[in-house]
């Protein structure tokens, strides 16, 4: 069973249909880059798929479960937002040891873990120990990050993961995404900075006015099949994104042929 699947997956409001028709198929252990410009649909398909928003119709299933059963979907998933919800007043220790005991993680193991991730995102003790409001916004990233892959899900849905981060701490978390894909789970990857995409992903898939556009791997959809050039995943992205729908239609039976 693909670690997530929809069919005909669908979100509107009002007259505004944000998704349309997504079907989709992630492998286990695959990194998924979920690309789009803004505006696109890619927040509300997330939510969707961690169960935050209720579809208007079509299906979504995430390592086995339904997306509409929340509490049974929970302990499958982690859920980095592009901002996450993190506790002002308290210290990255606080905040990580709270996440663990609302998921019931025993406390010798977790512990260990979350001075191995910290230590991997140069967080010291001392930084551990200090307020999160007095954290800069890469600090905060990182945190973050943990928080969302502390327990180890099945399923990771990670949106603009390296914001805010300097480049060696951007480095490090393409190099864990790709440790946690090696370790069989699957990562759900939105990003605007498409090397990190290019860096880690297997399979791209991206959204357009609420439309799955183009899906392929990263060496097919930036492979032009009809001259054999090969252009830049920039390139690719901005012509499948045209605000000609005729284009997006030709670029997408070029690539599906």
């Amino acid at each position: 069973m693909p670690a997530i699947e929809t069919a005909a997956l669908t979100k509107r409001y009002d007259s505004t249909t944000a998704v349309r028709e997504l079907d989709l198929s992630v492998a286990e252990g695959t990194v998924y880059g979920f690309l789009g410009p803004n505006g696109s649909g890619k927040t509300t398909t997330m939510r969707m798929l961690t169960g935050l928003t209720t579809p208007t119709s079509g299906t979504a299933i995430v390592a086995g479960v339904p997306v509409t059963d929340r509490d049974r979907l929970r302990p499958h998933i982690g859920y980095l937002p592009e901002e996450p919800p993190l506790y002002e007043q308290a210290t990255a220790y606080e905040q990580l040891e709270y996440v663990a005991g609302l998921r019931d993680l025993p406390s010798p193991e977790t512990e260990e873990r979350i001075d191995t991730l910290l230590e991997q995102l140069d967080l010291t003790p001392d930084d551990a120990t200090t307020r999160i409001a007095d954290y800069s916004k890469g600090m905060r990233q990182k945190v973050a990050y943990v928080q969302a892959v502390l327990h180890e899900p099945d399923v990771a849905f990670l949106d603009e993961p390296t914001s805010g981060l300097d480049p060696r701490a951007a480095r490090t978390i393409r190099e864990m995404i790709r440790t946690l894909a090696d370790g069989g789970t699957t990562v759900f990857l939105s990003t605007h900075i498409l090397p990190v995409v290019e860096a880690v992903a297997d399979r791209i898939g991206i959204l357009y006015d609420g439309t799955l556009v183009a899906e392929d791997t990263p060496e097919r959809l930036t492979h032009r099949a009809e001259t054999g050039e090969t252009r830049t995943l920039e390139d690719a992205f901005l012509e499948l994104t045209s605000t000609d729908p005729a284009d997006v239609t030709r670029e997408s039976e070029t690539l599906d042929g």
